[in-house]
């Protein structure tokens, strides 16, 4: 049970999207597809998902359940919740008192409660849909998880918590993880490995391995990392930054052409003056300022 992909390489027309592309994934292993829009990290996740075809070489999925989470949520807007998240289990014809028990424990585990469940898509916040998306993923007990970008578009106190569940619900079940992000950070903080892509055509220029068990990374240690592979010339081609020398040189050069700020401390307006009869900095009875 593993994923090999070799030589592999996509055209449209006359452009290369992708090229001699080779990777691999190990039951239970957690890999990042890492780089910039445009370099082909969605296509190359839709040829592994079956969704499209390869112009060359060869894939072997030898995983048997794998379930995809996209970018955005796409649930049906008709359904509830509850019924998003058992749509693939209905599809596997579990019945539904099955299929309903299985969506509300999964859902539980993710925070949705049973009152989120009865909602419709337009009535839960992006967060919540995000959840759902998971969920509806996690219910079919997949052995292997492919994530395109699905936390890009929430802000990052809810980033935090999602990857939180996302890494528990993976060490329970012991799953594989391939994910595509243009977030270095992210890919740190969740896989065990990292393979660096480039644009034009779509290529992978550098992998990286993290020994640090995903669940014993503290913030540090991630932030740590993250900089560290951001000066790899490998990271720093893939998303078009000049060489770490280089980029120092700049600053230094930026820095000694600098102009000094000053900050000086204005006086209240008079309009502030008129409106509450004083011009000492104390509260304002007026509540306007």
């Amino acid at each position: 049970m593993s994923l090999t992909v070799q030589g592999v390489g996509r055209r449209f027309g006359l452009t290369d999207v992708l090229s001699g592309i080779d990777l691999a994934l190990a039951p239970g292993e957690a890999v990042a597809l890492v780089g910039p829009s445009g370099c082909g990290k969605t296509t190359l996740l839709h040829l592994i998902a079956g969704l499209e075809t390869a112009s060359e070489g060869r894939i072997d999925n030898g995983f048997g359940n794998p379930a995809h989470v996209f970018q955005q949520p796409r649930l049906l807007p008709w359904k509830t919740a509850r019924d998003n998240i058992a749509l693939g289990l209905k599809a596997r014809g579990v019945a539904h008192s099955e299929r309903d028990a299985r969506a509300g424990a999964i859902a539980r585990r993710l925070g949705l409660s049973d009152d989120d469940l009865d909602k419709f898509p337009h009535q839960l916040s992006g967060g919540m849909q995000s959840r759902v998306a998971l969920a509806r993923a996690f219910v079919l007990e997949p052995d292997l998880l492919l994530l395109d970008e699905p936390f890009s578009a929430l802000d990052i106190g809810l980033k935090a918590e999602l990857y939180a569940l996302l890494l528990k619900e993976l060490a329970q079940r012991g799953a594989s993880l391939l994910m595509i992000t243009h977030d270095l950070m992210e890919a740190v903080r969740l896989t065990d490995r990292i393979l660096m892509m480039a644009p034009e055509p779509g290529r992978i220029v550098g992998a990286f391995r993290l020994d640090q068990p995903r669940l014993g990374r503290s913030e540090e240690w991630i932030y740590r990392t993250t900089a560290a592979f951001m000066e790899a010339p490998a990271v720093r081609e893939g998303f078009g930054l000049p060489t770490a020398a280089a980029a120092d040189e700049a600053t230094e050069e930026a820095t000694k052409k600098a102009v000094p700020i000053q900050f000086v401390q204005l006086p209240p307006t008079d309009a502030m003056a008129s409106c509450c009869g004083s011009l000492k900095p104390k509260a304002h009875a007026c509540g306007k300022h």
